[in-house]
C-alpha cells in the first residue's frame, strides 16, 4: 500500500494534510560486492563507502511489490560515493551553524507552493493559517480504516527539525539519530554546502541491495533472519496506527548504525526514515524506461523522468514529486512494506515529515575537486 501525503491538501480541508550488518551466507543472487571502501578524508571523504561501478536488476516483480516497482529493468552505473549512514541531527546542526539556515518548516508557507498540490480552483486559505510548521505521525487511540491518513497524520504548527513533533518536542540526546522534518530543498541547501548531491533512484536501489540480485530487502529474503531484528520498523505486536496508552514499543526513530549495516557497510538503508533521493516521481517511471530500451538492453547511470506523474492524486495527478525511498519506522509487513529495497513512493518536495529524512552521494569528480 502507498501512501500519499500532501501538506496543506487537508490543512485547508480542514487542518489536517496528509499526502500521506554484513549479509548472510546462503541467500541466493548473491553477486557479492567489491572489497570495502570507507573514505577516511584523505583516501576517499570521510564516512562514505565507494560504491563500484556495475549492472544490476533495477525494480522488482514479487508477490509484494507494487505496480509502480515495475517492469524489472538492467541498469548499468558508474562508480560513486555514498555516505554510510543517513545525515543526522548533529550534522544538519553544524551546517546551520555554519550557514545561518532557515528551513521550510521553520518558514511561513508560500501559497505558489502549496496550490500546485490541490484542485484547481482551491481557494487561497487565510493568512492566519499559513504559519510554520510540519507534519508529524500522532497515530491513534484504537484501530482505525487504513484508507484515511489524517486519522494518524496532522499538520502541526512549530513542528522543525529541531522539534519534529512539535513545539513541545526537542532532539537533546538525540545528536545521532536522523535529521528529519527537512523538505527537498532543505536537503539541497545542505548538499551544497557538503559539496555533496543526492543520490538518483538507480544509485540508491542499487547502493541498498548491497550485491544481493532482486532480493526482496537490504540483508536478504528473510525480513527476521533466525529471528534478529534488521531496522527500525513498526512492530506489528502492535495494530497501525494504534499508538494509546497500551503500546508495546516505542515508535520513533533511532540512532543511526543500530542494526547491521548491508553488504556494502551502508546503515538503514530500510526503515527508520524515509531518504529523499533526485529524481522526480512518476508511478509509470519503470514502464518508460523499458519502451525506450531494446530487448535485452540496459539503462546508463539513468537520472529519471523530466516530470511528475501520479493518477491517484486525481485533478493533481502532475503535481510535483520528488521519490523517496527506503520506508521508516511507521512501514510493518501487514501495512506498506515499504523498508523493501525495490519500493518507492512520491513526496510533495516542499512537505518536511517527521519520518522522512536523506543521505547523499558523491562523484569521484566531486572528491578530486575538493583536493
Amino acid at each position: 500500500m502507498q501512501v500519499r501525503k500532501r501538506r496543506w491538501g487537508m490543512v485547508l480541508l480542514p487542518l489536517l494534510v496528509v499526502g500521506a550488518g554484513l549479509s548472510y551466507a546462503g541467500y541466493q543472487h548473491w553477486r557479492g560486492p567489491a572489497p570495502l571502501t570507507v573514505g577516511d578524508g584523505k583516501s576517499g571523504p570521510m564516512n562514505m563507502v565507494w560504491i563500484p561501478s556495475g549492472e544490476f536488476l533495477m525494480g522488482s516483480d514479487h508477490k509484494k511489490a507494487q505496480p509502480n516497482e515495475g517492469p524489472v529493468h538492467k541498469v548499468r552505473l558508474e562508480g560513486y560515493w555514498v555516505d554510510r549512514y543517513d545525515v543526522t541531527n548533529a550534522d544538519f546542526a553544524r551546517f546551520v551553524a555554519a550557514t545561518h539556515y532557515v528551513t521550510t518548516a521553520e518558514r511561513k508557507p508560500d501559497w505558489e507552493d502549496l496550490k500546485v498540490q490541490l484542485p484547481p480552483g482551491t481557494p487561497k486559505p487565510d493568512d492566519s493559517l499559513l504559519v510554520p510548521g510540519a507534519m508529524v505521525f500522532v497515530g491513534s487511540e484504537r484501530p482505525v480504516p487504513l484508507n484515511d491518513f489524517s486519522q494518524w497524520w496532522v499538520f502541526v504548527p512549530g513542528a522543525n527539525w529541531r522539534h519534529p513533533t512539535g513545539p513541545q518536542s526537542n532532539i537533546e540526546g538525540k545528536d545521532a539519530h536522523p535529521v528529519v522534518q527537512v523538505s527537498y530543498a532543505d536537503v539541497q541547501a545542505y548538499a551544497r554546502w557538503a559539496n555533496k548531491r543526492l543520490l538518483t533512484e538507480a544509485e540508491w536501489e542499487y547502493a541498498a541491495r548491497g550485491g544481493l540480485e532482486q532480493a526482496t530487502y537490504a540483508w536478504g529474503n528473510e525480513f527476521s533472519p533466525d529471528g534478529k531484528q534488521m531496522t527500525n520498523t513498526w512492530n506489528d505486536a502492535q495494530p497501525f496506527p494504534v499508538t494509546s496508552a497500551s503500546t508495546l514499543f516505542k515508535i520513533g526513530t533511532k540512532p543511526v548504525a543500530t542494526y547491521p549495516a548491508n553488504a556494502y557497510g551502508l546503515y538503514d538503508m530500510s526503515g527508520n526514515v524515509w531518504q529523499w533521493v533526485a529524481d522526480w516521481y512518476r508511478t509509470d517511471a519503470f514502464k518508460l524506461v523499458t519502451e525506450r530500451q531494446s530487448t535485452g538492453g540496459v539503462s546508463v547511470n539513468p537520472k529519471g523522468p523530466d516530470d511528475s506523474y501520479d493518477p491517484a492524486l486525481g485533478e493533481a495527478a502532475n503535481a510535483p514529486q520528488r521519490v523517496i525511498r527506503g520506508g521508516s519506522f511507521l512501514c510493518s509487513d501487514s501495512y506498506c512494506t515499504s523498508f523493501r529495497t525495490s519500493a518507492r513512493q512520491g513526496s510533495d518536495p516542499a512537505n518536511p515529515m517527521s519520518h522522512l529524512g536523506f543521505r547523499l552521494a558523491m562523484s569521484e569528480e566531486q572528491w578530486e575537486g575538493a583536493h
